[in-house]
């Protein structure tokens, strides 16, 4: 194995989401004897190698089949800096797709140098989704991350200025593609051509570019001013409804939600439950005034199986204690609640 890695041309450090295009790029660099580290990113919001529908899918299994090494980093509180307070703004919903990407190369570039690796590489194609990926944003992000240079995009890179690996001879500008807008045709092409026959579908991107999601979280922005990781997770789960600037309710849809409501409890929450009928599980985050919890009780009786009847008895318990009190109430009417919810 080491003889090898000494025995390769040179070495670079890939952006991996697990995805077709940024498979490709590995692909192409590995195709003219180049090593690879390919480093793969997490994020709270949704980009999770284990589920193929989001921004990030399993890298393993690629990597495996063609023989590069892959590096997990999950960016933390630095990504949720970056939603709190974007340099470079937002997309049509939540999305921060420039800084994200400034991010991500910052990382990498400290991962190129600290192994001496000689460029970075990214799955981008000029003019494909996201916004990122148009040109001038492009040439942002190189100057951002101060790059220059280094920073190969494979797939598109015959249309793009020479790279330093490229114009020194380490790799052939000719064996890479020129591939630009939103047309897949040479990319599944390509993938025949090299073997590569299990890729995930395009996927809508991370939970930011999703509106619902993006609501919850304007709203949870708007009235707390930051971001904390119970806060997210709680975002991803049920039915939101803001009561006042200090006070939420969330309603699980299913028994799995209820599950991950009670998971998520934390002291000062408060818990909602009809216990006589079918009934969801409430988290009260905020004050839980006898009128918040009474609101609260309304809403989490709208969604049991006695929504039609004039009464349902629903019992609330402090979760730090578990005080338990008991009211009977009259379940919310679905006009009453469209104010109030986070859609």
């Amino acid at each position: 194995m080491a003889e090898n890695i000494e025995q390769k041309r040179g070495h670079a450090i890939a952006l991996f989401s697990g995805g077709l295009d940024s498979a490709l790029a590995i692909l192409l660099i590995l195709k003219q004897n180049i090593e690879v580290t390919a480093l793969t990113f997490m994020t709270h919001f949704g980009c999770d190698i284990g589920d193929r529908s989001s921004c990030g899918s399993n890298p393993y299994p690629t990597a495996e089949k063609f023989g590069f090494n892959v590096k997990l980093m999950h960016l933390g509180q630095k990504f949720i800096d970056i939603v709190e307070n974007p340099k470079f703004g937002r997309g049509s919903n939540m999305n921060v797709c420039i800084d994200c990407r400034i991010l991500m190369l910052n990382e990498a570039k400290n991962l190129m140098d600290m192994i001496g690796a000689d460029f970075l590489i990214t799955g981008e194609v000029v003019g494909q989704r996201p916004f990122s990926q148009q040109k001038d944003k492009m040439n942002l992000v190189m100057r951002e991350t101060g790059l220059k240079n280094k920073l190969v995009r494979p797939l598109s890179a015959r249309i793009l200025p020479p790279t330093e690996p490229e114009l020194t001879g380490l790799i052939d500008r000719e064996q890479l593609e020129g591939i630009s807008g939103r047309s897949r045709k040479r990319q599944i092409e390509l993938a025949a051509e090299f073997g590569l026959d299990d890729y995930p579908s395009p996927a809508g991107g991370c939970l930011l570019t999703d509106e619902g999601y993006s609501n919850r979280l304007r709203d949870l922005l708007a009235n707390t001013g930051y971001l904390s990781f119970d806060d997210l997770n709680l975002l991803r789960v049920g039915r939101h409804f803001r009561l006042d600037r200090a006070t939420k309710v969330v309603v699980g849809r299913n028994e799995t939600e209820n599950n991950q409501i009670e998971g998520l409890k934390r002291d000062g929450h408060c818990l909602l439950e009809a216990p006589d009928v079918g009934s969801p599980l409430t988290l009260l985050i905020g004050d839980a005034t006898e009128e918040n919890i009474r609101k609260a009780a309304m809403i989490t009786a709208r969604y049991t199986s006695a929504r039609n009847e004039t009464s349902v008895r629903v019992v609330s318990r402090q979760v730090s204690d578990g005080t338990e009190t008991e009211v009977s109430v009259e379940p919310a009417r679905d006009q009453d609640l469209e104010p109030i919810a986070i859609r």
